[in-house]
């Protein structure tokens, strides 16, 4: 799973390399490789006869997670933290301004394969605990209320891990009470999606009142 996350990571920061639409046309080329490779890994399940819990693959199963896969999700929050605090500033100018980042000189291309890098192996990381579906959205939907009126990137990352953190226990909490008896991954993607309305607010109120 790490082997063919970073060989995915390497190949859409490779094909984004070609693309001359801007960010969006990276952000397509990533969804495209992400749903490429789940598309391969679920076509490779009857070929090689493997027996897989797709729901399991999706959506997590904690009972299925072992001290190795804590081991590589302390891992990948290590590396996240190694790199932010390595290259902090550079990646808060290349967010801003990329073009004048890359004509200060930045390694535009080696800054956005790390964070690529750092991205899938931390995908890939937590996939027995919550799955890959529910990986991602744990990592859009709590940013998209942490930047509704941040002063700052590092106020962003902070808020975006204390709601990511809060909305996972409480999925899990609310999971394991006998009157709910529901699986909790697909329970905190039910919740993540229950942000969004939040995050709309925000930016609403925060027009209204600019």
């Amino acid at each position: 799973g790490v082997i063919s996350g970073l060989a995915g990571a390497l190949l859409a920061e490779r094909l984004s390399r070609g693309d001359r639409s801007g960010e969006g046309g990276d952000e397509a080329v990533l969804n495209t490789v992400l749903a490429g490779f789940l598309g391969l890994g679920v076509v490779l399940i009857p070929l090689l006869h493997i027996r897989v819990d797709l729901e399991a693959v999706l959506f997590g199963d904690l009972l299925a997670a072992a001290p190795a896969d804590l081991l590589r999700s302390l891992l990948a929050l290590v590396a996240v933290l190694l790199l932010l605090a390595w290259r902090y500033h550079h990646y808060v100018y290349l967010g801003v301004d990329p073009i004048g980042a890359a004509s200060a000189g930045l390694p535009v291309q080696r800054l956005r394969l790390l964070l690529t890098l750092v991205t899938a192996f931390t995908v890939v990381s937590a996939m027995t605990a919550v799955g890959v579906v529910l990986v991602i959205a744990l990592m859009g939907a709590p940013a998209l209320v942490a930047l509704a009126g941040a002063a700052s990137l590092r106020q962003a990352l902070g808020r975006s891990a204390l709601v990511g953190m809060g909305i996972s226990g409480g999925g899990f909490l609310l999971a394991i009470q006998p009157a709910v008896n529901l699986p909790p991954g697909p329970l905190i993607g039910v919740l993540c999606m229950g942000l969004l309305p939040l995050a709309s607010l925000q930016h609403q109120r925060l027009s209204a009142g600019g």
